[in-house]
């Protein structure tokens, strides 16, 4: 007995003498996906008191650390201090210092009981901030891991491209995008400033195909697109919030193709032979406009384009005659050139290997978008001296609700396959020299679909955080697919920015009102795909156009102005449903919208769901374009109506 009470004290004791097993953090999940992580022990958790400290005297620094205040406060309604100085136990302190492996845009932090933020530039620091942010938004009361970050990445231009010429794009649009790419460290917006839709279904008659330029002119004031545009001070105060979150801006100016817009301006302008979207490259005429173009843009001590870069377009031209390949090929080189004579890098769709020809056309210095290789195959491009951007078609294309490309980017191929040095069925080294980065783009080919600027976003969201990934951390990111497809829905759109009203979270209540009265107005701007809005009512006589609530995007009809019935109206459609209350009637009112459909129930019984529908065109249907019904529901203002409206309520979960 005595020898077993000896062997159990021992035993006690051996456990007693061995320390517990500490707990080393994982690493923080993050998009792009960190490159590398030491983990520590414990957390460093901000007090009421935090400062961000920049203990240089630099303008960059300074810029940076109150931009992470403000974005911090906008995220976590906390007001980090920013001060100059020393740093203490609970600041977090940016610092430049060298480090040649890091390159222009890495950066280190370390996070301890203070949280210590290094990097060669304050490009870098900037980067190193959004991190902090998102891993800050994902854990309770913003508690940061302990641990060391290294973080760089494989390309230095991590772009998207966007189509605001069949389709426009309200300016505040444009901006809440400069803001969701620098979260996730993408550093590239390209903006197509004109294009055409496609005269198959405008009765195959150019002057009926709707066309847009969208930018503000003086030069040509006809020019100018009535249905949308851009002025060009907001142009301007566009490129300088881009260039404060680490965004560059690239204006297209499409042409010699997809130039509708300027032949429905000067119609002298276009060709007799290859359409009215063509511009004629034989006329003196042709060269005199886009001259103006660029001079009022590029010009004067103002200029409207204020980047390093300009897109010229040069894609999608005829190459059926030798003569016009070779006016081509003189045209983009005219034009590259020209854009080099203000200072300007030139960018062009890559056109020459399906233009292929004896007039030579310039190559250094010029920044080439590999699309398709069967119009320029990007080995013969890089051996003639051309940068590259990888944005190849067949994987990178949202053409929305268009039936070809993609509608939605298949993100989990992309995830597990595609780096910007994979371009068509050519795969190069990971980080060529010649190989710049990469892009994907949104093209609004069928202009009249329906498609929204929420229907846009819902397809960009889960591209744009995949594709961050792949242009920041490369080709093997350490977890898998499944499992960021999953952990990526906890990360907002941007600081203070919800695109598309997304709210995270499981199925909950949104709103909820005992009564809603005229005139209300919420903190809620309003909700995206998918949602249930619900509502008894007992409706009275309404005016025409009564409506139900208001945001900065859609309305929502008690009464249409049109028909009198149930509906609604965004970027510049309406639908209404086939139902109308009759004054004293009672009824519950069930509104569902998801990516897909927008429905209406009363009294629990479906009257009506919009799904897509299909136009045909042309010969029994030979063309057709699919028409597009949803809704981000409005919730920003209730209307001045008659109707009495309670248990007004509203659910991130569809019926």
């Amino acid at each position: 007995m005595k020898r077993e009470m000896t062997i159990l004290l021992a035993i006690l004791l051996m456990f007693v003498a061995v320390p517990a097993i500490s707990q080393v953090n994982e690493k923080p999940f993050v998009v792009p996906e960190l490159r590398e992580w030491k983990g520590g022990e414990g957390n460093f958790v901000p007090s009421e008191t935090m400062r961000i400290v920049y203990p240089e005297k630099s303008e960059a620094l300074k810029k940076t650390a109150f931009q992470f205040a403000k974005d911090y406060h906008a995220m976590f309604n906390a007001e980090p201090e920013v001060v100059t100085g020393k740093a203490k136990k609970g600041d977090i302190v940016l610092v430049l210092k060298k480090d040649k492996t890091l390159g222009a845009e890495g950066y280190t932090i370390k996070i301890g009981d203070k949280v210590e933020v290094a990097a060669p530039t304050a490009e870098g620091l900037f980067w190193a901030t959004r991190t902090l942010l998102q891993i800050s938004e994902q854990n309770s009361g913003q508690a940061l891991p302990k641990g060391v970050i290294r973080d760089y990445p494989d390309y230095g231009l991590r772009g998207f491209m966007l189509d605001c010429g069949r389709k426009y794009i309200p300016m505040h649009v444009v901006r809440e995008y400069v803001k969701f790419m620098s979260y996730y460290k993408m550093n590239t917006l390209q903006i197509h400033l004109n294009d055409n839709g496609f005269k198959q279904y405008f009765e195959n008659d150019w002057s009926k195909t709707p066309a847009a330029f969208r930018l503000e002119s003086e030069y040509f004031p006809g020019l100018t697109a009535r249905d949308g545009y851009y002025t060009k001070q907001e142009f301007r105060e566009l490129q300088m919030l881009a260039d404060s979150l680490g965004v560059e801006i690239i204006p297209e100016i499409d042409a010699p193709a997809h130039s509708l817009a300027f032949t429905h301006y000067r119609p002298s302008l276009g060709s007799d032979e290859y359409g009215m979207d063509h511009l004629d490259l034989f006329k003196n005429e042709t060269y005199t406009f886009l001259d103006s173009l660029y001079d009022e843009y590029l010009g004067g001590d103002n200029p409207v384009f204020m980047g390093k870069r300009v897109h010229i377009g040069t894609d999608e031209y005829s190459n059926r005659k030798k003569d016009v390949v070779e006016k081509f090929r003189y045209f983009t080189d005219y034009y590259i050139k020209k854009i080099e004579s203000y200072g300007k890098q030139a960018c062009v769709w890559g056109a020459l290997t399906h233009a292929k020809g004896d007039t030579p056309v310039k190559s250094e210095n010029v920044l080439m978008h590999a699309w398709y290789n069967g119009y320029a195959d990007p080995t013969e491009m890089i051996k003639q001296g051309y940068d590259l951007v990888s944005i190849p078609d067949g994987y990178l294309y949202i053409v929305p609700a268009a039936g070809y490309y993609y509608d939605f980017l298949n993100c989990k191929f992309l995830y597990e396959n595609w780096t910007p040095a994979q371009i068509g069925n050519q795969k190069f080294e990971e980080r060529h020299p010649q190989i710049k980065g990469g892009m994907f783009a949104v093209w609004n080919d069928h202009a009249g679909n329906g498609i929204s600027i929420k229907d846009i976003h819902y397809r960009v969201y889960p591209a744009m955080q995949t594709l961050a990934v792949k242009m920041w951390t490369g080709a093997k990111p350490q977890m898998a697919y499944d499992a960021f497809d999953k952990a990526r829905l906890a990360l907002s759109d941007a600081p203070g920015v919800k695109i598309a009203g997304r709210f995270k979270g499981g199925n909950r209540d949104i709103l909820k009102l005992a009564t809603l009265k005229p005139g209300t107005i919420t903190d809620i701007e309003e909700i995206g795909f998918a949602y249930t809005v619900s509502f008894d009512i007992t409706a009275a006589k309404e005016q025409s156009g009564t409506e139900l609530f208001r945001s900065r995007d859609a309305v929502f009809y008690l009464c249409d102005p049109i028909s009198g019935m149930m509906g609604f109206a965004r970027d510049g459609y309406l639908n209404n449903f086939n139902f109308r209350l009759f004054p004293g009637e009672k009824a519950h009112i069930e509104i569902s919208g998801d990516q897909y459909t927008t429905s209406l129930y009363v009294n629990g019984k479906l009257v009506e769901k919009m799904n897509r529908q299909t136009k045909l065109f042309n010969d029994k249907g030979k063309d057709k374009m699919y028409y597009v019904r949803t809704l981000a529901f409005p919730l920003a203002k209730a209307g001045n109506f008659n109707s009495k409206i309670t248990n007004f309520k509203v659910v991130n979960y569809c019926k």
